[in-house]
């Protein structure tokens, strides 16, 4: 789904794979990869796409004919990877534009992103397994499995997993701008 829209992009916007890549600054041949669902972009190259195409990265995942029933299958989902010490995230909802819900996985000292970042929607975070510390607004929150916590996202944030376990954590994120 995500290689088709993101080719679906590349056509509106007149471009080829080559002039795609060299201006979202990937190589051709993993934008390929992409469009082609042989591979799962990372965060950072997401956003270097949304950005080429002056859109959020929810955009990228929009499904115009999403349909009314969405069953997320474990080995099944897109994956969205981050660079090695960050979070990893497995999409649970269609692109439908209202609601976004991601599994996200935090190894030992992995954080969501290298600084806090803000977005306009409303965030909630359920921590499954594992510890996590919420950094919302300049304030830290350390949640334990079966806590969660929710908030105005455009405070600036991020989770980090502080322990020496691994943290798992359901985000769900209204309206979706990741």
């Amino acid at each position: 789904m995500l290689g088709d829209r993101l080719r679906d992009l590349r056509q509106q916007h007149s471009l080829t794979l080559r002039q795609l890549a060299t201006a979202a600054d990937v190589s051709p041949a993993l934008l390929s990869q992409i469009e082609n669902g042989a591979t799962d972009p990372s965060l950072s190259t997401l956003r270097k796409l949304a950005q080429v195409f002056d859109t959020s990265i929810a955009e990228l995942f929009s499904e115009p004919e999403a349909p009314p029933v969405h069953v997320s299958r474990v080995g099944a989902r897109t994956r969205l990877a981050a660079p090695p010490g960050q979070i990893t995230y497995e999409r649970l909802t269609p692109g439908r534009g209202d609601l976004e819900v991601l599994q996200a996985h935090l190894a030992p000292g992995d954080a969501s992103s290298a600084e806090p970042w803000a977005h306009p929607s409303t965030e909630c975070a359920i921590v499954i397994t594992g510890a996590v510390v919420a950094e919302i607004g300049g304030e830290s929150y350390t949640l334990t499995a079966g806590e969660s916590v929710t908030f105005d996202s455009r405070l600036a944030h991020l989770y980090r997993n502080a322990s020496d376990q691994p943290a798992h954590l359901i985000i769900a994120v209204t309206p979706p701008t990741p």
